[in-house]
């Protein structure tokens, strides 16, 4: 399946249940790299635009590049924030446009060259990319649980976020070994609708058409009540950061 059909369809679960990225990590990128209002950011595979309209509390302008049509229409229209149909291989962007390029979340559905081609062409001189994921913290028992539910019940199951990992081999192409990843605490509360909305926005997920659906809620919901305390559950999870002491033009 094209990878920008994947998540047809669930840009309200997606919205409801997907977590937010901490004060921590934009507090970093202001005073390590200078995001501020004079800046200019393609956020690309903005999806529902969870991290965009962080982003443009702290820049002057965002693209959010985006090319699923669904999650695209269930982003917030912020006056600062200009929604883009366009692909990571092809963002649709002029050419040394913007200061700054992010992938939350997104980078491992990317093809690599294609995408590290199309940020040389958009970046600005002196311009970097910051890749972003929210990761489970996987030594925790509930993350283990679920990773088993998810791979008893999904068929497309991989791993979390793609199987995303620091030693990635993706991520060292991109940045041509020479990067850095920093880490920040972002543990997630959820409610049992949040819980399982988080659950079925993922790609790999379950559908109601799907004849093992009810067997797989049934499985969120007792992950849920074996590990909630009262109405909420806490699950460990950290945002993990990328990026390079370079400028990303010095990778041509």
């Amino acid at each position: 399946m094209d990878n920008t059909k994947k998540f047809d369809n669930k840009a309200a679960d997606y919205s409801k249940g997907r977590p937010s990225y901490p004060v921590e990590l934009f507090a970093f990128l202001e005073e390590r790299f200078g995001l501020d209002g004079n800046s200019t950011v393609a956020d690309i595979g903005s999806g529902t635009g969870i991290f965009t309209e962080l982003l443009a509390k702290i820049c002057g302008k965002v693209y959010a590049v985006e090319p699923n049509a669904d999650m695209r229409g269930a982003a917030k229209a912020s006056s600062n924030v200009v929604s883009v149909d366009g692909s990571a291989e092809n963002t649709t962007l002029e050419s040394g446009s913007v200061d700054f390029v992010t992938a939350a979340q997104a980078f491992h559905w990317f093809d690599v060259n294609s995408f590290k081609r199309e940020c040389e062409r958009i970046l600005k001189r002196g311009g970097k990319t910051f890749l972003v994921w929210n990761r489970r913290d996987m030594s925790a028992a509930i993350n283990l649980r679920l990773y088993d539910v998810c791979k008893k019940y999904c068929p497309n199951f991989t791993g979390f976020s793609g199987g995303e990992n620091n030693t990635d081999e993706k991520i060292r192409t991109f940045y041509c070994g020479d990067y850095i990843e920093k880490e920040f605490v972002n543990t997630i509360s959820y409610s049992r609708e949040k819980f399982v909305s988080r659950c079925l926005s993922s790609s790999y997920s379950l559908s109601e058409s799907d004849a093992a659906y009810a067997d797989y809620l049934r499985a969120l919901n007792e992950i849920f009540d074996e590990f909630a305390t009262g109405e909420l559950l806490c699950v460990p999870n950290k945002a993990v950061l990328y990026f390079s002491r370079k400028d990303f033009s010095d990778f041509r």
